[in-house]
């Protein structure tokens, strides 16, 4: 997995990984108006509507958060 692969304008995977990291993990220890996110579909989703600037998915967030979490 590159966490480095350039997106675009300069955006890695690492850069939303880093933006999304704080708000996810209080999600996950519910410790948010959010309930936990249950599946990688679920993650993959919010993280699409939550990435700053890019709305597309981002295949290493997406791993990285669902090994992170142990989300299938």
């Amino acid at each position: 997995m590159n966490l480095n692969r350039h997106i675009k304008e300069g955006w890695t995977p690492q850069y939303f990984i880093d933006e999304l990291s704080m708000q996810l993990d209080m999600i996950q220890r519910d410790k948010s108006w959010m309930k936990p996110l249950k599946t990688k579909a679920e993650l993959k989703a919010w993280c699409m509507d939550n990435q700053p600037y890019y709305k597309k998915y981002v295949p290493e967030v997406v791993t990285y958060f669902a090994t992170k979490y142990n989300l299938s």
